[in-house]
């Protein structure tokens, strides 16, 4: 299904920055060039074509990793996206590598005291994770760590870790409080199913019990989370490399998208759509090794 979903995103993407205003030729040269040679260039880029033989020559492109030229630096856009992109995956990784570590292990200890104090005070805060916006987050952690306190820095991707703790925990905010509810929903059905009692009835202890039997089945919609949280992180990285100023391919897009570089905004979009679904893909692929019943029945 890979195939058709990324067929329906570029006849979206590229309907969409069709219809956008502005003329990529006059970007490129200038208001006040001449229209001979605006012509040239919309010549050249094949501007001047019907829009299906445009879409045509650029899907054409983007198979074989052409996707044209930018307008502002008059690169090759793939060339800028293999500059940006792995600063985008290494932060969208341990935002989710974050998430995970803490997520999980909070939902398991809420299923295992359903309304307790630590349960509600979970719930609470999963809560109040998932309705902060990030760019709020995202600046008052700035504020308050590196401004006030100057604990840590505020911007960019230096060579210290501590660049990386604002924003990877700016971005895995939402996802650690998606993955801690999940968690906590599936254990607490997952323990009360029959095979649960009857090893405790057998003596089993109860850590045993919980993450060598319970965990491994309420994984299944926890790993469905994960894989589309690392889908949502690496899209919604746009927001926070903006605000930290974080040289991915996020901020490469708000740029891009400011300065009308549309070859290059399709680009970073098709990137996302693609990545997105190689992680569902990924994700399916896992079920199989969580539960081999399923494996065998779809093989």
């Amino acid at each position: 299904m890979i195939i058709p979903v990324m067929f329906g995103v570029s006849i979206i993407v590229f309907s969409i920055m069709l219809l956008t205003p502005g003329d990529p030729a006059r970007l490129m040269l200038g208001e006040r060039a001449p229209e001979a040679q605006l012509e040239a260039i919309r010549e050249r880029l094949g501007l001047n074509e019907p829009p299906h033989i445009q879409y045509v020559n650029w899907v054409s492109g983007v198979v074989q990793l052409d996707f044209g030229r930018s307008i502002r630096s008059n690169r090759p856009v793939i060339n800028e996206i293999q500059q940006r992109l792995p600063a985008t995956i290494e932060l969208a990784v341990l935002a989710t590598l974050l998430a995970v570590a803490i997520g999980i292990p909070v939902g398991v200890l809420s299923a295992m005291r359903p309304n307790s104090a630590g349960d509600n005070v979970a719930t609470v805060t999963t809560f109040t994770m998932l309705a902060i916006p990030v760019f709020w987050q995202g600046l008052m952690m700035m504020i308050i760590f590196s401004v006030w306190l100057g604990w840590l820095p505020a911007t960019g991707r230096g060579q210290s870790w501590q660049y990386y703790i604002l924003p990877v925990v700016t971005l895995g905010t939402s996802a650690i409080a998606s993955i801690a509810r999940m968690t906590r929903s599936t254990m607490m059905e997952t323990i009360k199913l029959d095979y649960v009692r009857t090893a405790r009835s057998k003596g089993l202890s109860g850590m045993r019990v919980v993450y060598g039997h319970a965990l491994r089945n309420a994984l299944l919609p926890v790993v469905t989370i994960i894989g589309l949280q690392f889908g949502s992180l690496l899209s919604g990285a746009v927001i926070t490399e903006t605000i930290f100023s974080w040289p991915g391919i996020g901020s490469l897009a708000v740029d891009s998208m400011r300065a009308k570089d549309f070859p290059v905004v399709q680009g970073v979009v098709l990137v996302f759509a693609f990545a997105y679904a190689i992680v569902n893909l990924l994700v399916d692929i896992a079920y199989g090794f969580l539960d081999p019943r399923l494996a065998t029945r779809y093989s």
